[in-house]
């Protein structure tokens, strides 16, 4: 009797064959609603892009500086009796800094003085002589040539009465000097000279005296950042303030606000050539002397307003290693909302506040368009351009 062959399924073969199986069933299988592999849209928010009106605004290094740095010193020479300001200490405007021995200055006061009297008692006489010149002159007593040197008497005496006038105030005046004041309110500095020392007068610096109400900001406003607002003030994109009087605030060096503001009042027509920039000086208010020459802070220039520009919050904003882009929320030809890439130029950033938060914004230069929906929120589920998206019933929130 033949023997029939019997093929023997060993436990590697029933594994492949059961694999194999399992493969041909999910051929078969339908594919799961929902777009591409069965993957399901990402849920995202949305902002309609609309244009806007919105602060311009520019943030610096600046170096404070008093508004007045002024050098003391004495306009009379003299023996420096005594020093009558704290250094360190703020002092008035009039206020006596130091006083040079007096005593001299009062002789020569009373000497002045002395000349004046004498040159009235001259004047006097000489205008007694013509008065009785004058009567002999009509009598033809004298002859013209006396009258005329009695006359000439006169314009001398008052001429000497005038120089004598003269020398007392200069007396005076050099009395005031020996009393060294103050020409402003500041802060003093230390002295340079101390009491015994005679000082020939100007030569000599006896201290300084720093302005520090109110103080002066220093910064530096490049070549390229000017020609791009220039730029965009004459295509009407940019509103700058009226004579370059920018509004200046200050932050210190802790993130924090200082509370007085000024105004920009100097900007210079040089730009320098090591730097590209061009300096600018602003004034501000330093009631409390709390700022102090030398110190370094951050000054933010405010007054100048952007003119239609598109704002999108800075998360919605991606960087693909080749430029900035956005994601759009857009219907593809199948009428399905997928996410599609939009490039975009950006600007400055900018800070808005709304409902009590502080939101950063990009200006958006270029690359959008009336009611684009952008998406700024679930950028993370996108894995792909044109995948499709479901927007959430929280959108427009930014």
């Amino acid at each position: 009797m033949p023997i029939k062959n019997h093929t023997v399924l060993t436990p590697l073969k029933l594994a492949v064959l059961g694999a194999f199986s399992t493969f041909i069933i999910g051929c078969g299988e339908a594919p799961a609603s929902g777009g591409h592999g069965g993957m399901p849209p990402a849920s995202v928010s949305v902002m309609s892009a609309t244009t806007q009106d919105v602060a311009f605004n520019i943030e610096l290094p600046a170096t404070l500086s008093g508004s007045k740095e002024i050098e003391v010193r004495a306009r009379v020479g003299g023996i420096l009796t005594s020093r009558n300001f704290d250094e360190g200490q703020p002092v008035s405007k009039g206020q006596s800094l130091f006083t040079i021995d007096i005593e001299p200055y009062k002789l020569a006061v009373a000497r002045a003085n002395a000349v004046l009297q004498s040159a009235k008692a001259t004047l006097s006489k000489a205008k007694k002589d013509v008065a009785r010149l004058s009567e002999l002159k009509d009598n033809k007593s004298i002859s013209q040539s006396d009258f005329d040197n009695a006359q000439a008497s006169v314009e001398i005496a008052t001429a000497e009465l005038n120089k004598a006038n003269i020398e007392l105030e200069q007396a005076k005046l050099n009395l005031d000097y020996a009393q060294v004041q103050s020409p402003v309110n500041g802060v003093m500095g230390r002295e340079f000279v101390s009491e015994g020392t005679f000082i020939t007068g100007p030569e000599v610096l006896l201290s300084q005296i720093t302005q520090l109400d109110p103080i002066r900001l220093r910064f530096g406003l490049s070549e390229r950042e000017q020609l791009a607002m220039r730029t965009d003030q004459a295509a009407g994109t940019l509103t700058l303030p009226e004579d370059g009087h920018w509004k200046a605030s200050i932050k210190l060096q802790d993130g924090s606000q200082y509370p007085h503001t000024g105004l920009v009042n100097f900007s210079d027509i040089r730009i320098n050539q090591s730097t590209g920039t061009s300096e600018l000086q602003a004034v501000v208010a330093n009631p409390e002397f709390s700022l102090r020459p030398g110190q370094f802070v951050r000054v933010i220039l405010s007054g100048a307003v952007r003119k239609n520009a598109y704002l999108v919050p800075q998360r919605a904003v991606l960087d693909n290693g080749t430029g900035k882009f956005v994601y759009l929320a857009t219907p593809n030809d199948k009428g399905m909302t997928v996410a599609l890439p939009a490039p975009v130029k950006v600007g400055e950033w900018v800070q808005q506040e709304v409902d009590g938060v502080v939101n950063n914004y990009w200006v958006i230069r270029s690359g959008l368009k009336q009611n684009d929906q952008v998406i700024v929120d679930g950028m993370a589920r996108i894995f792909f351009p044109g995948m499709p998206v479901a927007i959430a019933d929280n959108s427009q929130a930014q």
